[in-house]
Formats: C-alpha cells, structure tokens, sequence
C-alpha cells in the first residue's frame, strides 16, 4: 500500500483501472448493479467508475476487489504485469457481434480537429489506441466526453488550440499522432509533434507521410524526439498528390490535409480500404466534396473552416470479424459473427472457401451509417486443405494486410503445405514462429516468408507475447485449440486493438482467466 487514500485523479489511469473492473465484473458474469450491491455503493457510481469518470478511495477500491476476488491494481515501486491462462481444447458456441474499427475511430478523432462545431461519433471502440488520441486531444485543449454507457464520443474544438501543451507521453506510444500532420497543416504555419511509436513491425519509415503532404507546402524536420513542422499555405491552386504508397494512414492524412484547404485536390493511388472509406463518409456530413469513394482517385473540394454539428457511426472493424472467424476455425466449432463487413472480406472468405472451411452467409443489410454492407456469417466445423498458391496480403480490395497472421494459424489446422508471404512489413512474420511453441510445425525462409505444415496436434505452452498487435491475438486463438494449459504473458498489447477481447471469447465458451505476477 501507497500513503495515499485516493487513486490518482488524471484520466488516463483513472480510464485504465475502469476498464480493468469492467473486465473482472464481465468476467464474473455480474451486472453493474450486482457489483454496486457487493460494493456498498450505486449503480451509477460503478458505471462512473468503469468509465473513468469517478475518483476512487483505496478503500472502495479494496473493496471492489474483494467483491470481483481479482487484484485490479498493485501499488509499490514495481509495476506487475498482466497475462493470460487459457484451458484449451474446447468447442466454441454462440453468436458474437463486430464491433466497429479501431483503425476507423482513430482516424475519425483525428479529422474531428477540422470540425469547429460538435462531432458525435457513435459505437466506438473502447481501446487503449483510441485513450491515447483522446489524451492527445485533451491536452491540446480539445473537449472530449464519452456517453454515460461508454459507447459514444463528443468532440468540440475550440478556436485555438495549445500547441504547446500536448501530451507528449500519449504521442509516442501511438502511431496514430503522425495523423494529426494533415489537419494542423490547415490551421497553422509552424508546429511540433512528438515522435510516434506504435507495434514493434520493424522500419516503418514516415517518409510515404511526409512525401505525400510536401504538395501542400509541409516541411518536417526531426530532431531532439519531434517533429518540427513548418508549412507554407497552397489555397485555391488545384493540387495533384502521387502517393508512392498506398498506405491507409497516409491516404488519410492527405485526404485531411486536402480537406482543410480552399481548392481542389486530386490524390491518385489512394488506398480505398474500410477507414478511408469512413473518413470520406465524415468528411461529406462536414459539408467537403468527396469524389471517387472506394476508388484509387479522389477528388476532394476542401474548406479551410468548417463549423458543423455532426453525427456519425464507423463501420464495422473487417479485421476483428476475421479475429473472431479464426477462433471458430482453429477450434473446429461452430460460431456465427454478426455484423461483418463483408466487402471488406470477400477475399478472405474465398480464400477460406479455397481451403474447405465450410460456413453460411446471411443475406446483406446496411451498418447504422447506412453505407457499410453487413453480412453474418457461420463457420462449420472442416476439414481443411493447404491452398495452391500462396497467401499473401494487397491493398485493399486484395486481402486484408492486417487479417494475413491469421491464416498462419489457420494454415497450421490445415492438411498440406502452405506459403505465407507477409512482403509489408520486415519484422511480424518473425513473430509468427512462436506458433511452434504450441506444436505447430512453422519455418522460416527470410523475414517475410513462412513455410507451415499441417495439420498440428496442438498442445499448451508457455509463450510470451510478441510485440505486435496481431500476431499477439494469433497466438491466443492457437492456445484456444491447444489441449491443456497454456499462459500468454505480458498481453498488455493486445488492449491496444480489442475491446475486451477476453471476456467475448468467454462468452463464447473459451476458458481464459488473467491473472499478474
């Protein structure tokens, strides 16, 4: 114990710990108002807590934990770490819904800063990525509030924005603040930006950023861990920007940055995949010409101000979809995911279809923003088959690069050999190799190129978690179908992409408990 009596009052562990007993709670199949009965204290008060909206004593907090039979925080010098004991061998059972994007959300936090009038965004995800542009927004001044059930966001910016103060701590532990190069370009001459981090996925240069803003008069320095940025204003000029990558992040930055000035911008190479599509879909409620929606060329007609009160629902997230499908398949169950997007899943599911996962597909029907095409889907338990040819990711409408790590796994389930070829980026299929840990029999060519036999005869394992988002989760799903024991430790990262990843795969029948040490 700490000499304190209270949890310290700054959002961000506030948000943390919340989220923590909002974990343990569904994790004991409790409601709100059965934890607050346990407690001593108001329905009202558990959902202000689990939210981040509420200081805590330490002795509700003792108090809490006693109720949940879970250790929520630590207190000393040294900081425990968090992981994951899983029983597998088990079918999976049940439905389970999509959530919307984290890729999406986080882009859509970011275009909110060209909005002067009030951004309503609805169903976002609740993850740690989406907390650290939130406390980068804040700091700069911006008023962000969540809804009283955590599942919506208002936005207000106010008419000056301080620079000065951003919280440098938040910008480089996420990728995503290179976002904020593209609206601040449109408000301001000279700007800073802490150095951005992100998944450990080897180089990822920032160049394809800082080639596909130099059109409209950006100029970035680094030195002393920021970004120095200097801008010399191009309004009412067409501009024609060649992206020499057709990255998600950067299209999106140079959309932003087209949309904040007065003139005509033409963006060729431009990836069309699932959050550019629903920032292009924000950007016309903001009032901004978008042409070629889900296209390789845009044409964006952009305002230097821009005052609206707006509501908007981000699509459904294609590479949570494809997490959940993949834990159905490893496990040779039968599970129906809702809410799938599915023409951001045609290639995978074809691909799939390829192998001999057998499932069904409902007929379609439109998200809440009545743009995204929804589809659910039920896989059958198969016997599954190599592929012919090798997998390998594309820009979209290829197959997703984000959803290739799972058919590492899947390809181990299958009879034969397959190829994965990971070409984006040097480091994640590296990664992957931990899957021999837990029997499956995967070599490596080179740091892009895996060759994996199957089928595997899984067993459980210790293994520690990779420092990437998405071979992260791979081997959770593959210690779902290992028989035995298996313990994922330092999980911290997978927060970072999934809302509550462990407690959905309970409701589903998993057998996962967390526990620190």
């Amino acid at each position: 114990m700490t000499d304190v009596d209270t949890l310290p009052t700054t959002a961000a562990p506030l948000r943390e710990v919340g989220a923590l007993i909002r974990g343990a709670r569904q994790g004991k199949g409790l409601t709100q108002s059965q934890l607050a009965e346990r407690v001593g204290t108001s329905q009202s008060a558990i959902n202000r807590i689990e939210q981040g909206g509420q200081n805590m004593s330490l002795d509700l907090l003792s108090r809490i934990s006693a109720a949940l039979d879970s250790e929520i925080v630590t207190f000393g010098d040294s900081r425990k770490n968090s992981h994951l004991r899983v029983q597998g061998g088990a079918k999976l059972h049940g439905s389970i819904e999509v959530k919307s994007s984290k890729n999406g959300a986080v882009a859509l936090l970011c275009a909110a800063l060209m909005n002067r009038g009030t951004t309503r965004l609805h169903r976002v995800a609740r993850i740690v990525e989406v907390d650290r542009i939130i406390d980068v927004l804040r700091s700069l001044g911006v008023q962000v509030t969540w809804s009283a059930d955590g599942n919506d966001v208002e936005i207000k910016v106010p008419e000056t924005l301080k620079l000065d103060a951003i919280d440098e701590e938040a910008g480089r532990r996420t990728r995503s603040v290179l976002m904020f190069l593209g609206p601040l370009l449109g408000r301001f001459t000279q700007f800073e930006l802490p150095y951005a981090g992100g998944c450990d996925l080897g180089t990822r240069t920032v160049e394809p950023h800082l080639i596909a803003l130099r059109p409209f008069g950006l100029e970035v320095e680094a030195g002393a861990g920021w970004y120095h940025a200097t801008v010399s204003p191009k309004s009412g000029e067409q501009i024609t920007v060649i992206l020499t990558e057709r990255g998600d992040t950067v299209t999106e930055n140079a959309i932003m940055a087209a949309a904040v000035r007065d003139g005509v911008t033409v963006i060729r190479n431009a990836s069309p995949n699932y959050m550019v599509q629903d920032l292009c879909f924000y950007l016309q409620l903001l009032g901004i010409e978008v042409e070629g929606i889900g296209s390789t060329t845009l044409r964006i007609t952009g305002k230097s101000r821009v005052e609206a009160d707006v509501d908007y629902w981000p699509g459904e997230d294609p590479v949570e979809a494809m997490s959940l499908l993949t834990a159905g398949i490893v496990t040779n169950s039968e599970i129906t995911v809702t809410r799938v997007p599915i023409e951001f899943m045609e290639i995978e599911l074809a691909t799939l279809s390829e192998m001999g996962l057998k499932y069904t597909i409902t007929p379609e029907y439109l998200a809440k923003n009545e743009r995204t095409r929804l589809v659910d889907v039920t896989v059958h338990p198969s016997e599954l088959r190599a592929p012919i040819d090798k997998i390998h990711p594309m820009p979209f409408p290829g197959l997703n690069i984000d959803n290739l790590p799972f058919f590492a796994v899947i390809a181990a389930c299958a009879t034969g050999e397959t190829l994965i070829h990971d070409w984006v980026y040097e480091g994640r299929a590296i990664h992957l190799t931990d899957l021999t840990r837990l029997g499956a029999n995967v070599k490596l060519r080179d740091p892009h190129r895996l060759d994996i036999t199957g089928p595997t005869h899984w067993s459980g394992a210790e293994v520690s978690c990779p420092p990437a988002l998405r071979p992260a989760v791979v081997i959770l799903l593959a210690m779902l179908a290992a028989k035995g024991t298996s313990v994922l430790r330092n999980v911290d990262i997978i927060a970072r992409g999934y809302e509550q990843l462990q407690e959905r795969l309970i409701s589903l029948g998993a057998s996962i408990e967390s526990f620190r040490d």
